[in-house]
């Protein structure tokens, strides 16, 4: 256990040398003392100690209560007065400060000991209040966002059902036939949108809950693969290619289909939206060892290298995509799919040259009806 750092800061040396020898005999580094206010607080700076035992009274042009409420203002570390003086005036001076702790010279060694762990103890407790408060705001902000985009989400397909719907029951009789399926092309094309958005909010809900199931079962990795670009190019009218090389000997694995399908549409998905119109995607999987690598490659938009780091959280979409249709979960379900393999995805990005997704994924899964946790 790391011993816990200690500031002595107190003008009369004979009385320092004392507490800083039952400090050091109680199990506790001493790395400075210090014998004035102005040296307390660019001692605090440079060491950040865990607590600081703090004379009221100093020499200086700052005395001890001023130095401990600098002290706490800058960077939060807690602080023990030490005082043979207990007036009224004092103490509310030291009241406003927020201190962990008195203790009137002289005091024992175990007077010390028991203040020092009980103004630690406390600290400790109040940092992890503070935490849950921020988590607790994070959380606030994160669910009103999220009420949000799925309201905006939701909000245009249903507006296009609601206007083919209108349309249809005013001019049923004057429509054209090609006219009429245009239309209910395009309520169920809405209806499929919103639907994909609600099973992406219930993945992400499971994921968040540790309430996926993961099933891996016997599978081949280039039929999957082939089969699954085979069905996706069926549904990009040929505006874009996607090549698949597979460039290993095994083929077979153990894997959760469904959760692969998750991963794979999402990727090739995105390489085809983010990338211009006749472009190609590239899909590669190769083998070493246990491990099976797959890369996919487009020539796209690119994302910013400063927003990588959250590209993964949900609701995230990159400040480029302008008016590109998307809701920011693909990529955080995608993660979580990876994760449930025990997997791992990096992403290697330029702006206006394109993106490479790396996933690798264990060849073999053990087990069966996992849940994530």
């Amino acid at each position: 256990m790391t011993k816990k750092k200690i500031l002595v800061v107190e003008d009369e040396t004979l009385v320092a040398m004392d507490i800083k020898n039952s400090l050091k005999l109680l199990g506790y580094m001493v790395p400075a003392v210090a014998v004035s206010g102005e040296e307390a607080v660019r001692k605090a700076e440079e060491i950040q100690p865990d607590l600081i035992l703090m004379d009221i009274r100093l020499k200086g042009e700052i005395d001890g209560v001023t130095a401990a409420r600098l002290i706490r203002t800058k960077w939060n570390i807690p602080v023990v007065y030490l005082t043979a003086y207990s007036d009224e005036l004092t103490l509310e001076r030291a009241k406003i400060t927020q201190p962990f702790g008195y203790l009137l010279k002289p005091f024992e060694e175990e007077e010390l000991r028991v203040t020092i762990e009980i103004a630690l103890s406390r600290f400790q407790a109040e940092a992890k209040i503070r935490q849950a408060l921020v988590r607790e705001q994070e959380l606030r902000e994160q669910k009103s966002s999220f009420v949000s985009i799925v309201s905006h989400e939701c909000r245009t397909p249903l507006s296009k059902v609601i206007l083919a719907t209108e349309l249809l029951e005013r001019y049923s009789k004057h429509l054209v036939k090609d006219k009429h399926r245009k239309y209910f092309e395009q309520i169920k094309g809405s209806i499929q949108d919103m639907r994909q958005l609600l099973d992406e909010i219930l993945f992400i809900e499971k994921a968040e809950g540790n309430k996926l199931t993961f099933n891996p079962t016997p599978i081949n990795l280039v039929e999957f693969c082939s089969d699954l670009i085979e069905q996706m190019q069926l549904t990009t009218g040929g505006s874009h290619r996607i090549i698949f090389t597979p460039q290993s000997n095994i083929t077979d694995a153990y894997m959760d289909t469904q959760l692969l399908r998750y991963i794979f549409n999402n990727l090739l998905s995105n390489g085809i939206k983010y990338s211009p119109e006749g472009g190609t995607v590239e899909f590669q999987l190769t083998v070493e060892g246990n491990w099976a690598i797959f890369k996919i490659t487009d020539s796209g938009i690119g994302i910013p290298e400063q927003e990588l780091s959250q590209l993964f959280e949900p609701f995230q979409r990159a400040s480029n995509v302008g008016d590109i249709p998307g809701t920011g979960l693909g990529l955080s379900i995608v993660k979580k799919s990876v994760e449930q393999h025990r997997g791992q995805i990096l992403v290697d990005s330029q702006v206006g040259v394109g993106t490479l997704f790396t996933v690798r994924l264990p060849l073999s899964n053990h087990g069966s009806n996992i849940k994530s946790g």
